[in-house]
C-alpha cells in the first residue's frame, strides 16, 4: 500500500518575481531534476526530483506571487510516495529535498549575500 508524505514551506524573498523564476529554472538544472509542468504566466511549476536508493522521487509544487516590485512569496509543497516497505528509507526525504531546493535556489539568486538567509521570513 502506498501513500504520500508531504512537507510545505512558505517563504518571503527580497527579490523580484522574475528573478526568482529564472533562478528556479537554474536551480532545477543544477540539481539535475526535471520540470514536468511549467506556467510562466502564473509562476507555477511541478518539479520531479531524482529517485533515491530504494526510494521514490519526490514532486515539488512551486508557486510564486509578487508582494511588491522587490519582494515575492514562494509556496513549496513536496510530496514523496512511500510504501510500507520504503517508509523507513524515505523518512524525512520530503523535508530534505525541500531544504536542498531552497539552499540551491539561494545560491542561484546571490551566492554571497543570500547563503545564510534561506527562508528568512516565513509566511
Amino acid at each position: 500500500m502506498a501513500y504520500l508524505r508531504s512537507e510545505k514551506e512558505n517563504l518571503e524573498i527580497d527579490f523580484p518575481i522574475e528573478k526568482i523564476w529564472e533562478a528556479i529554472i537554474g536551480t532545477v538544472k543544477a540539481l539535475e531534476w526535471v520540470i514536468e509542468e511549467r506556467d510562466d504566466q502564473a509562476y507555477k511549476a511541478k518539479i520531479k526530483t531524482k529517485h533515491g536508493f530504494m526510494g521514490y522521487s519526490s514532486v515539488l509544487f512551486v508557486e510564486l506571487r509578487a508582494v511588491n516590485e522587490k519582494t515575492s512569496r514562494m509556496s513549496i509543497n513536496v510530496e514523496t510516495p512511500v510504501t510500507t516497505i520504503t517508509s523507513v528509507v524515505d523518512f524525512g526525504r520530503s523535508r530534505d529535498r525541500l531544504e536542498m531546493f531552497v539552499e540551491a535556489l539561494a545560491k542561484q539568486l546571490e551566492p554571497d549575500k543570500l547563503a545564510g538567509k534561506k527562508g528568512k521570513t516565513k509566511v
